[in-house]
């Protein structure tokens, strides 16, 4: 269907009426990259394994409208050591997560968080279950 039917002055999204494709995809693009409660976790869960082994101390969330950034820190003063990065433009090419290092590296890249996120594992040594 090519056009919606609404009357008049009335918005597409909010009139419960049938709204064209490109319309709803326009009316998503405004709100910005989130992470969702499970991929939060997840990180959140590495985070504190390397606060605990002394290795990160800070970290920041950015929610952009064309990805979500989780950037962590030895110090807060520094520029992040690694920024784990959510791109779903990149979902069905190269992969929609990232592992960034602070030289803006890379350093692996792929459609499952939970493989991403093992580039740390391979840092440290350490075999989590």
């Amino acid at each position: 269907m090519t056009e919606y039917s609404g009357g008049g002055d009335e918005e597409p999204h909010h009139s419960g009426k049938l709204v064209r494709l490109a319309d709803y995809r326009k009316d998503r693009l405004d709100l910005p990259v989130t992470f969702n409660r499970r991929e939060l976790d997840r990180i959140l869960y590495l985070y504190g394994f390397m606060v605990a082994a002394g290795e990160w101390r800070d970290y920041a969330i950015d929610h952009l409208p064309d990805r979500a950034v989780f950037s962590v820190y030895r110090r807060t003063s520094e520029v992040p050591l690694y920024q784990i990065v959510k791109c779903p433009k990149l979902a069905r090419k190269q992969g929609e997560y990232s592992v960034v290092n602070a030289g803006g590296m890379i350093l692996k890249r792929g459609q499952d968080l939970d493989r991403v996120l093992r580039v740390f594992d391979k840092k440290l040594g350490i075999i989590r279950a």
